[in-house]
């Protein structure tokens, strides 16, 4: 009860802020670091919404393998970025590529703390992408070590393109011209990018497909933790885009009012394009349009009008499902739908702002530089993370046997399944 009202205070001072309201002697950078810790709050609880949505596209005894991986990345994913890609990405940036400087940060003051936690939140968020995509299959070590290479390497450089320097020296991709708000390209497409990479090279789950080349449906045990999941990734959004506002909060409504539509207008084209093809109102689908929507306005939250943001999540929506098709009509198996939420949509929305960017409309050079950054994003991604992934595989291999993934990764990993109560037969432990 008191962190709610806590939590209600802290949310109520930024508001007042954002309409003028700022108490005597209370600053407006205070005001806005209030706010900025609310968001790094909301987009920690983010990783709730993965973890569960996940656990509920899996089966039931692969539960916790999944959800432990969600918990664990973020730790061994922020001492990585702490250690090595803060200063990648946002230390002095001489030659526009990498940072060179600010490793192993600690600031001094509480803006600089605000900063580099927020930072902090968004490269986990990167990271835990993966996790769900590749589900079932992945030893839990492999994948944590690559959670760490993610967010200490693959995330910052290209996040050093996009947002690094200052001054007269910026990062390539944004002396171009390149806009990304909050991430739709340098964190979700990055994250589903290095997705598609790993699931290239460790191949689909046992069953998943007939030597004819048919593909034989796996369904998730729990579809209440996914919904209650999306659900729970929908409120954080509002914190991972309405972080990114300006110190006066005059862009915070549009930004928040467009995050909300994302959401919607991706529901709406999921279920729009599903009743076309008549394949069934299927949830993991309408669930995953939602993600999909607010992945698409990510980018350019600040930078279009409502209606644009409404109409680019609803194709987002139905990007969500062909794109799920295509990767199933190609073998490749997506256990969440990673790839087409974060890959293609954050793909499609960042070229979005440069179609629909409020009062400059199509500008060619514009979209230039935007697409000029989705294909930088896509190849240093998915190359990146299939490199890394490939050598990690000549130390440990990071699929599990046949045995083990019969069995399922939690018993066989972690010697616990997640269901006592519910198990109608005797699991061993041992190998």
């Amino acid at each position: 009860m008191k962190m709610k009202v806590i939590l209600a205070m802290l949310f109520l001072t930024a508001s007042g802020a954002a309409f003028g309201a700022e108490a005597e002697g209370v600053s407006q950078s205070f005001v806005f670091g209030a706010w900025i810790a609310i968001c790094c709050a909301m987009v920690l609880f983010m990783q709730a919404g993965f973890l569960m949505l996940e656990g509920g596209m899996v089966r039931s005894k692969n539960t916790i393998n999944v959800i432990l991986k969600n918990f664990t990345d973020i730790g061994l994913g922020t001492i990585g970025f702490w250690l090595i890609g803060f200063g990648l990405m946002f230390g002095a940036n001489q030659s526009g590529w990498i940072g060179t400087s600010s490793f192993l940060p600690q600031p001094g003051d509480s803006a600089g703390s605000l900063n580099l936690l927020y930072q902090m939140m968004f490269a986990a968020t990167a990271a835990t992408i993966m996790s769900g995509a590749v589900a079932e299959r992945f030893s839990f070590l492999p994948y944590i070590v690559g959670a760490f290479f993610v967010t200490a390497i693959i995330y910052p450089v290209f996040g050093s393109w996009a947002w690094g320097g200052s001054g007269e020296n910026l990062g390539w991709l944004r002396d171009l011209g390149f806009y990304d708000m909050a991430g739709g390209t340098v964190v979700h497409s990055i994250g589903g990018w290095c997705a598609l990479g790993a699931l290239i090279l460790i191949g689909s789950r046992s069953g998943r497909y007939s030597r004819k080349g048919d593909a034989h449906n796996i369904p998730g045990h729990n579809l209440p933790f996914v919904a209650i999941g999306g659900f729970i990734l929908w409120f954080g959004w509002f914190g991972f885009n309405g972080g990114a506002a300006k110190e006066d909060f005059s862009n915070l409504g549009q930004i928040l009012l467009n995050t909300h539509m994302g959401a919607i207008g991706g529901i709406c084209g999921a279920i729009l394009w599903l009743t076309i093809t008549r394949k069934g109102f299927l949830m993991a689908m309408i669930v995953n349009g939602a993600l999909g929507g607010l992945v698409s306005v990510t980018a350019g939250a600040d930078a279009l009008s409502t209606l644009s943001a409404f109409l680019i999540a609803m194709a987002a929506g139905v990007i969500v499902v062909v794109s799920s098709n295509v990767l199933t009509s190609f073998k490749i198996d997506d256990v969440v739908g990673a790839v087409p939420v974060h890959g293609f949509c954050g793909a499609w929305g960042t070229l979005a702002v440069g179609l629909f960017y409020q009062g400059d409309m199509f500008n060619l050079e514009r979209i230039v530089a935007q697409v000029v950054g989705i294909v930088a994003a896509l190849v240093w991604g998915l190359g990146s993370s299939f490199a890394i992934f490939w050598c990690l595989n000549k130390v440990a291999s990071i699929r599990v046997t046949t045995r083990v993934e019969q069995r399922g990764l939690d018993i066989s990993e972690h010697k616990e399944i997640g269901y006592n109560d519910f198990m109608t037969t005797h699991v061993r432990a041992d190998k």
